[in-house]
């Protein structure tokens, strides 16, 4: 049997990781937003290793948000993370004017399956409506959204001609609810596939979901699932913007707005 001393044992640093320590010392003391640095081979040269190892620390930083690179132009130093509201004061309710910044991409309506059904409390069989949005701040997609709203809750929804009406009308009924309860939950993730796309980035991207309920008489009338770009976004909750992080299983780390 090895014996355990309950602390690990020291990993050697990879050269690359090294080298972003570095780079960020160097960007810090030496450039300001929106200057260009160096090409890779003065880099290279300047730190003393080779441009694969470079190419990694200059990859770990734009994944970080910290460097942005333009074609053509080269690889810039990032605008601070912007502070974005997540709360629905700040925010706005879905349909009214105060989330003019969210624009609706489509709109489906299916039956929802064993794991929504579950999210939702609903039969899998019944109808859920889907309206995928993109958060745009300063001009950029900051985020995409799913927003699940039981069929059950809009029981005097109209028929649609297309579906563009469909998604206006889930929104503005949605909003002519009177919400009595919402709760907020935050998670580190990387974007698949299709939140990738909306945010315009690569899939892994990394994101944070934000995972929103909202309750009206006593039940839960719609889910909102939320990813926004960690590179780019600082999120922000109510007025006193007090977060409590909680563990849970499996390592990741779930923060609840109070």
């Amino acid at each position: 049997m090895v014996a355990t001393t309950g602390q690990l044992e020291a990993v050697p640093e990879p050269k690359y990781w090294h080298l972003r320590t570095v780079l960020l010392r160097t960007i810090d003391a030496e450039f300001s937003t929106g200057q260009v640095l160096p090409n890779e081979r003065e880099l290279s040269a300047r730190f003393g290793v080779a441009r694969a190892t470079l190419r990694q620390a200059l990859d770990q930083l734009e994944l970080e948000g910290r460097l942005v690179r333009r074609r053509g132009i080269g690889t810039l130093i990032a605008a601070p993370r912007v502070g974005v509201p997540v709360s629905r004061r700040e925010e706005g309710w879905p349909g009214t004017a105060r989330s003019q910044a969210w624009r609706t991409v489509d709109c489906t309506s299916a039956p929802a399956g064993a794991q929504l059904g579950k999210s939702l409390g609903i039969p899998e069989s019944e109808i859920v409506h889907t309206v995928r949005r993109v958060r745009m701040v300063q001009g950029q997609n900051v985020a995409g959204e799913s927003l699940y709203v039981p069929s059950s809750a809009l029981p005097h929804l109209p028929g649609f001609r297309a579906e563009n009406d469909r998604a206006r009308s889930v929104l503005r009924h949605l909003e002519r609810l009177e919400v009595d309860g919402e709760s907020r939950s935050v998670e580190l993730g990387v974007a698949e596939a299709q939140e990738a796309a909306l945010l315009e980035r690569p899939p892994g991207t990394p994101v944070l979901v934000v995972t929103s309920q909202y309750a009206a008489g006593g039940r839960l009338v719609a889910l909102a699932v939320s990813t926004y770009r960690a590179d780019t976004c600082k999120l922000t909750f109510g007025e006193t913007g007090l977060v409590e992080v909680t563990p849970v299983t499996g390592g990741a780390v779930v923060a609840t707005a109070s």
